[in-house]
């Protein structure tokens, strides 16, 4: 039952269940404390009686215990025939559990019983841990205080020889760490609360530095056995570009990027860098800057991008910026006529063609490169592992990489889900940029918004429509995208003004037929879905109105307000939601009004909802923590990577012999080679 229901199966995973709460034996109430605002409470009892009451499933057992200050009702309606053996009449008991009222009587349900021991009477901690456990395993009589007893127990012969030290002596002294038996004996059974302090920061402090030790090492084992082609100068393209073409002055953010994508690409070693900024930071120029690097060193370069309209408007803006340059530049999607193709997998093959943007046409086998040098991979989290493999393959030795994300990765998830990676940010807007301004509105004041819209229409400006689903659902009572497309249509009539629909259902031809006219301006609003959210480019659009916005997640609605205030005008975001909002999306939308910066977004997401907020976040063990959280623990995590850091630097083969304990754990670790089995 221990291996099913809690993933128990040796000593050491018994060991590393750890207790959510400690109760404090020497403290017992009174039956007369219960009130409506108690929560948990402890008393000790004589037991006066108890029976089984109801059949079938109103089979329950009852029972009362009393002290010296009231009568208090226990009840069980799972593991009735374990809990009624261990029941004596007379005896007295401890009891711990939620409390409630049933017929204006105090009561517990399912509450945890045990024989009453004086405290400290059997030798252990003050306080008791209670642990996470099942229903089932209640049922069958072994809840969180029966495994505290088996932990009490292996606690008892466990020797410090056999829980090894995994952080080097002096690094467990610059930090002021517990020694790692002591830490887990005080962490199930503390002697003080100041002993339990710190256990949990010494285990959390080792959960960090365990991780980030098997990530740096894994960095500077790539940095060590990958070979590369070598970028040796910035030539006369590059220069070319920069001092008489580049159409605006870079930000501070933008050239330390460069800088940085200049250096990994000089040393013979692959780059592997995440490029992480908000929307509109400039990632594209640092991309075309970076594909100019390598066409000055004899190199071809190819950008992909997760959908065809998002490829079609990188190779239209790098065109538009390369029309006087002496590159050829080429588009490669799924759509491209076969003559074209023809010409793009030639020019390609005898290097004429020096860089081609696509989708995951590039990929495909028939797409050869002459001499592939950079391969840039636009919203990388859209893409699988081994689709990016593919594009290694198409050169001798691999290609530098540079994976970008719209999609800002707050610094403690970086450090963690990508810590194997080198990652840049760019935390600069270039300027010019006007920040938007975004409201919230109530659906009452939907006819005033959409008297703002026509203002702006009438500006010769456009305007985004965003619905969170396409069909009715039983459980959610917003309007769907359809309802929605005709409220539009009765507010803005035709021929005075030209809608366009999108969402994930219509074929692609259809889809990116009514975006392109959108784009061009044939039409002034376009009423969607999220596949607007990554990749539309429209400058003259100037109001965003997300509907339901109460549904959405913190990421995607910045991600969405980020398709407006691309141009030169003021732009608008407003949040539209029903008259109830639930305090946790009023957190969301309030946010959203107060703030334009991603980062800040992307903390405040992680901190809401956790890692797994965070799109693109790769699932991998360095999240897996059972006590250490990156949201909470931000002060504990800098200290364990920059005590990992120094130490990987020190020694990359951990063959010190201050580091040959933890080389052991790591090892053993890999291969799960743990305490012997339990039975």
């Amino acid at each position: 039952m221990l291996k099913k229901e809690l993933e128990i199966f040796t000593f050491a995973d018994l060991l590393n269940h750890y207790p959510n709460r400690h109760i404090d034996k020497t403290q017992i109430n009174k039956i007369s404390d219960i009130g409506a605002n108690t929560d948990y409470i402890q008393v000790a009892g004589t037991l006066l009686f108890f029976e089984i009451i109801g059949e079938k499933r109103s089979k329950r057992l009852v029972a009362q215990i009393k002290d010296a200050s009231g009568i208090l009702e226990l009840t069980w309606f799972q593991g009735i025939t374990w809990v009624q053996k261990n029941l004596i009449v007379g005896s007295k008991y401890l009891v711990f559990g939620k409390t409630g009222f049933f017929g204006g009587k105090p009561q517990i349900v399912h509450p945890e019983i045990e024989a009453f021991v004086p405290a400290k009477a059997d030798g252990r901690s003050f306080l008791e841990p209670v642990y996470p456990c099942t229903e089932k395993l209640k049922a069958r009589g072994l809840n969180g205080r029966q495994i505290g007893k088996l932990t009490y127990a292996l606690i008892s012969i466990l020797h410090p020889d056999e829980l090894v030290e995994n952080i080097p002596a002096s690094i467990c002294k610059q930090y002021g760490l517990m020694e790692r038996y002591e830490a887990n004996c005080q962490i199930h059974f503390p002697t003080s609360a100041a002993s339990y302090d710190k256990a949990i920061e010494r285990l959390k402090f080792e959960e960090f530095f365990i991780a980030q030790v098997r990530l740096q090492l894994t960095r500077l084992q790539r940095y060590r056995v990958s070979r590369a082609v070598v970028f040796e100068k910035v030539g006369d393209i590059f220069n070319t570009f920069y001092s008489k073409y580049l159409p605006f002055n870079l930000t501070g953010a933008q050239k330390r990027v460069i800088k940085e994508i200049r250096n990994d690409t000089a040393r013979g070693h692959q780059m592997n860098r995440l490029l992480q900024g908000d929307v509109g930071s400039g990632k594209t120029i640092v991309a075309l800057l970076s594909m100019l690097l390598a066409a000055d060193n004899g190199y071809q370069s190819c950008l992909m991008a997760p959908t065809e309209i998002l490829a079609q408007q990188h190779f239209h803006g790098l065109s538009e910026l390369l029309k006087e340059m002496p590159v050829e530049i080429a588009l490669l999607t799924g759509s491209t006529k076969t003559k074209e193709r023809k010409r793009i997998l030639q020019g390609l093959l005898d290097d004429t063609i020096h860089f081609v943007v696509g989708t995951h046409a590039i990929i495909e086998d028939i797409v050869q490169f002459k001499n592939l040098g950079l391969a840039i991979i636009d919203e990388q989290h859209r893409f699988g592992v081994a689709q990016r493999a593919k594009l290694w393959a198409k050169a001798t030795l691999p290609p530098h990489v540079l994976v970008m994300t719209a999609t800002p990765i707050p610094r403690t998830l970086a450090m963690t889900a990508y810590g194997d990676l080198d990652y840049s940010i760019m935390d600069e807007l270039p300027p010019g940029r006007i920040p938007i301004t975004t409201v919230h509105r109530y659906e009452t004041a939907r006819a005033s918004v959409m008297d703002f819209v026509k203002t702006e229409i009438t500006k010769g400006r456009q305007a985004y429509y965003v619905y969170p689903l396409i069909e009715e659902s039983e459980t959610l009572s917003y309007e769907d995208l359809m309802q929605g497309y005709e409220q539009v249509k009765s507010f803005f009539p035709e021929p005075a003004y030209r809608i366009s629909m999108v969402h994930g259902r219509q074929p692609n031809e259809q889809k990116d037929t009514n975006m392109q006219r959108f784009i061009s301006g044939d039409t002034q609003i376009l009423v969607g879905t999220t596949v607007i959210e990554v990749g539309v480019n429209v400058p003259n659009a100037s109001v965003m109105v997300i509907e339901s916005a109460e549904k959405f997640g913190l990421s995607q609605l910045h991600q969405l307000r980020g398709r407006v205030g691309r141009g030169s005008e003021k732009s608008f975001c407003i949040l539209l939601t029903s008259a109830r909002v639930s305090k946790e999306a009023k957190e969301r939308i309030n946010i959203m009004c107060a703030t334009n910066d991603g980062f800040k977004i992307a903390e405040k997401d992680l901190e809401i909802r956790g890692p797994g907020s965070i799109e693109g976040t790769r699932q991998s063990g360095a999240l897996n923590f059972k006590l250490a959280s990156i949201v909470n623990d931000r002060e504990v995590l800098e200290k364990a990577r920059a005590a990992a850091e120094l130490l990987c630097e020190e020694d990359q083969e951990l063959n010190m012999a201050k580091n040959l304990q933890l080389k052991n754990y790591l090892q053993q670790q890999k291969g799960k080679n743990g305490w012997s089995k339990i039975s």
